[in-house]
């Protein structure tokens, strides 16, 4: 009797099961039913190389509070010659060198791979403000559930509610940048559609921004987001100035707390291997266990000789060294004897 049976051609098949899932905290669709909170210890400004010089977390349970608060996003405020933040030195040479610079310089790196010469444009329109929303990659699993995503913001100049363009769009992405992937539209409207005809609804300020998906953020132009309401931009009021702790971030909090909403899922591909496992009639027959043979391995109940029938209760698969890799057990034991063919399939998860 042979222990180890190699698998056949079909008797393995690949799958991949995409599922999608509440990307906040307690399965939670709209973080707004919950609240934006950050951290007095993390977004602490008082220095140009903190922590929140370059971010601010936002928590779904008041941190200073709850032990459990969990990050659920980050909010980056990046300006092209380093408005809007403290230089790093005061020295010459050093200025317009600061925390806002290096956001800005880390998320053009990531989108358009390196090239210095690139810099953010929204339509048209080249912004030397930006705004980042960075979803925690607990949270959004392998990619941002796109079609899905509203989000509302509001000023003293409005209320405007974003969304990706990928139904608009029937799917197509914007682009595909080399280091984050897929490049949608952050555009006016809501679950993926469109409102309009336009991605630009601010006049001479360009589109809202973009999102990728595929690396969990969000950039957004902080020209429209300062314009007045009558060119449907919230007016946020962004500080530019050089050398200075303006807290951007904290405007940008503002306006999500003022918006009441933020629905988003994420979205995670589950990779499983189908493994069929056929036991022949002739297979399988006679147990492997030695309490059932002799020392000269004969066996030892006779009713095993003519007529045997065993239980299979477990599946083992083994690489090409016969090493134990994975262990499947049966709901319940499978009665096998020469009149019975059994074939069981196993799943395994990645």
């Amino acid at each position: 009797m042979s222990t180890f049976t190699f698998f056949e051609n079909g008797d393995t098949v690949d799958s991949i099961d995409r599922v999608y899932t509440s990307a906040w905290s307690d399965n939670t669709n709209d973080l707004a039913t919950l609240g934006f909170y950050s951290s007095s210890t993390q977004y602490n400004t008082t220095s140009a190389t903190s922590s929140g010089a370059f971010y601010m977390d936002i928590y779904h349970k008041d941190p200073d509070n709850y032990t459990d608060a969990e990050v659920q996003f980050s909010i980056a405020y990046g300006h092209k010659k380093g408005s809007g933040s403290f230089d790093f030195t005061n020295e010459t040479g050093g200025y317009g060198f600061s925390a806002a610079r290096a956001v800005y310089s880390q998320y053009r790196t990531l989108v358009f791979g390196g090239d210095e010469t690139q810099n953010f444009s929204f339509d048209g329109h080249e912004a030397d403000a930006i705004y980042v929303i960075n979803v925690n990659r607990a949270r959004y699993k392998n990619a941002l559930r796109v079609g899905n995503i509203d989000l509302s913001l509001s000023g003293s100049g409005g209320l405007i509610v974003l969304t990706d363009d990928s139904r608009t769009t029937s799917g197509s992405a914007n682009a595909i940048r080399a280091g984050v992937g897929r490049e949608f539209n952050l555009v006016s409207g809501s679950a993926g559609i469109r409102l309009g005809t336009s991605n630009t609804y601010v006049t001479n300020s360009g589109s809202y921004g973009y999102v990728y998906p595929d690396a969990g953020f969000i950039i957004l132009n902080a020209d429209a987001l300062d314009a007045v309401g009558s060119d449907y931009g919230i007016n946020l009021g962004t500080g530019r100035n050089p050398n200075t702790n303006d807290q951007n971030p904290v405007k940008l909090q503002n306006a999500l707390i003022e918006g009441n909403e933020f629905v988003l899922d994420g979205q995670e591909d589950i990779s499983s291997k189908f493994y069929f496992i056929r036991a022949k009639n002739t297979e399988f027959n006679y147990t492997t266990n030695d309490s059932f043979t002799e020392d000269d391995g004969t066996l030892k109940f006779d009713s095993m000789i003519d007529n045997p029938e065993t239980y299979i209760t477990t599946v083992g698969l083994y690489n090409d060294n016969q090493e134990l890799l994975a262990v499947a057990k049966m709901s319940r034991p499978l009665p096998k004897d020469f009149t019975k063919e059994a074939l069981i399939k196993v799943k395994l998860d990645y």
